[in-house]
């Protein structure tokens, strides 16, 4: 399997859940406000033998030129966005739902951004987030994938195609779900929110923005023992210096 880490670049985020562009070589995080976070902005592309995975969307920012960030990504790396197979969201916060959907301003109409794929999204978490709305989540955003035909609505743990296994884990937000894509005796983990960076994987870090910080704990915990164990490849979605760790 190859992956490809798609960064939209650092920033920082607080208590009013802005995500501001943070240059590692030029900005002091000791300047923004108490509290921020320094976080990458990195959904990827897992190649395997059956499809182009792409895993999470991104804050779903436009370049100058108003294309899509993520799109742009995916072209410099010689991948056209109507070549991803799939779209495995971990849960709809902006910055991993943003970049579902795109707005055709001629048209005034919302499209998916991956025509072609086909979106795998939570039930649970999809009505949640459309309930509960912002700051965390735009609902303007996400509301296509009610009613898309290439939706395919997810209701508790299970198994894509025998080989990508998925969990409801509850613990970063309450419907989130984590995957593991297994092909070829390797195994690709991907925590999203619940693992989201390298150092949290080797403390014993409890944080107060998770909906339960403690049992985010107790998971990273288990599956970094685990993935020790059986050679697990990590994917850090918000790592600014690791996204990718393997044993």
């Amino acid at each position: 399997m190859k992956i490809i880490p798609l960064s939209e670049g650092a920033f920082t985020v607080d208590q009013s859940k802005q995500f501001v562009p943070f240059s590692l070589t030029n900005d002091d995080i000791q300047q923004r406000p108490v509290g921020s976070l320094l976080v990458e902005i990195q959904p990827f592309v897992v190649v395997t033998s059956k499809d182009v995975l792409l895993i999470d969307a991104g804050l779903g920012f436009s370049n100058a030129d108003g294309t899509l960030q993520i799109h742009q990504n995916l072209i410099n790396n010689d991948i056209s966005p109507s070549d991803i197979t799939k779209v495995l969201m971990s849960h709809l916060h902006k910055d991993h739902a943003g970049g579902v959907s795109l707005n055709d301003k001629m048209l005034n109409q919302r499209f998916l951004s991956f025509p072609n794929a086909t979106y795998y999204v939570q039930q649970e978490e999809l009505s949640f987030a459309l309930q509960k709305g912002l700051p965390s989540y735009i609902p303007g955003e996400i509301e296509i994938l009610q009613h898309a035909d290439n939706v395919h609505i997810l209701e508790g743990d299970g198994i894509i195609d025998d080989y990508i296994r998925y969990a409801v884990t509850a613990a970063h937000s309450p419907w989130h779900q984590v995957f593991w894509i297994e092909e070829n005796g390797i195994t690709i983990f991907y925590g999203a929110d619940d693992a989201p960076q390298l150092h949290q994987m080797k403390s014993r870090f409890v944080a107060k923005y998770d909906y339960d910080g403690k049992k985010c704990m107790e998971l990273r915990q288990q599956w970094w023992q685990q993935g020790q164990q059986e050679k697990w490849t990590f994917l850090f979605y918000h790592d600014v210096k690791n996204p990718v760790w393997n044993f």
